[in-house]
């Protein structure tokens, strides 16, 4: 097992970021991947106006976990936390959730999204899904000139707990895909992974892992607008000039994903209480229009 954190900005404030539990074919992958999602932190709150920066913390999977296997190393990966001395508070990323959080706590006070039930606000599936469904009332204006797309297509890639709860709560045409077969339901169309980027719609939602708009990818898309939760979308930033020359409008992943951390922070940091919290998830669709209606202008 290998774990560790990076820290790619406290200039705003300690920096923030989830805790990523998972198996990678190389040490320096989950390394590169580590940097990747501290500096997406760094921009999720700097758009979203929060006084923190940007970090994240990664646990190498080598094995299968028993119970105990998986408490101990989460216990390590606390003791990493507190040699960061408050700079860095972690939250629950893929691989994690409240329950480790919980974990994690009992050896350091910097973790943030407990159970409910021991003070924290849980899971942030919910406000995730909500921010990207406020960034996509507002992409849809833009791009449809409605935020009406009961008449749209809709393609969803990753249907885990926040794909899942964008898609029910949609009114769409929606089509879902998952590398878990066992995802599949009669309520909504299903494709196969590799045809979810190749599958003709208005809007696609990635809502998976990262680095799926590549130059090859882009090639085949037949879709208007993209706006969705997944982290680190682009493989590198040129592919945002490619996405440019197709006329597809792409929200950046960094200002649609923000819903969790603006809900937690608010609530944990801020005392807000659940409402005031939403409101200012809520306030992503007016950070998105603002954000489509500078580009247009500017070109």
């Amino acid at each position: 097992m290998t774990t560790m954190v990076a820290l790619h900005s406290t200039e705003a404030g300690a920096a923030v970021g989830g805790c990523r539990m998972k198996a990678y074919e190389q040490i320096t992958d989950a390394v590169t991947d580590v940097l990747r999602l501290s500096k997406a932190m760094t921009l999720k709150c700097a758009a979203a106006g929060i006084p923190h920066g940007g970090g994240k913390s990664v646990i190498v999977v080598d094995r299968p976990l028993t119970p105990e296997l998986r408490r101990q190393v989460l216990l390590d990966h606390a003791d990493l936390i507190n040699e960061f001395d408050g700079a860095y508070r972690a939250g629950p990323d893929v691989g994690t959730g409240p329950d480790d959080m919980l974990v994690l706590r009992e050896l350091t006070p910097h973790a943030y999204c407990l159970p409910e039930e021991h003070g924290g606000t849980g899971s942030s599936s919910g406000p995730t899904a909500r921010g990207v469904l406020a960034a996509l009332k507002a992409a849809s204006r833009h791009v449809f000139g409605t935020d009406d797309l009961t008449s749209r297509k809709v393609v969803i890639s990753g249907f885990g707990s926040v794909g899942e709860l964008i898609a029910r709560s949609l009114r769409a045409d929606v089509v879902v895909s998952d590398v878990d077969e066992s995802r599949r339901t009669d309520e909504f169309g299903w494709v196969p992974p590799d045809l979810a980027y190749r599958t003709k719609a208005d809007v696609l939602i990635p809502a998976a892992v990262g680095g799926v708009l590549s130059q090859e990818t882009v090639e085949h898309l037949d879709v208007r607008l993209i706006v969705g939760p997944a982290n680190n979308q682009l493989t590198d930033d040129s592919v945002a000039g490619l996405l440019e020359e197709r006329g597809i409008v792409w929200v950046p992943d960094h200002v649609a994903s923000a819903g969790g951390v603006i809900y937690t922070l608010a609530r944990e940091d801020d005392g807000a209480d659940h409402e005031t919290a939403l409101k200012r998830v809520d306030g992503i669709e007016a950070t998105v229009g603002k954000l489509l209606a500078r580009s247009s202008a500017a070109g």
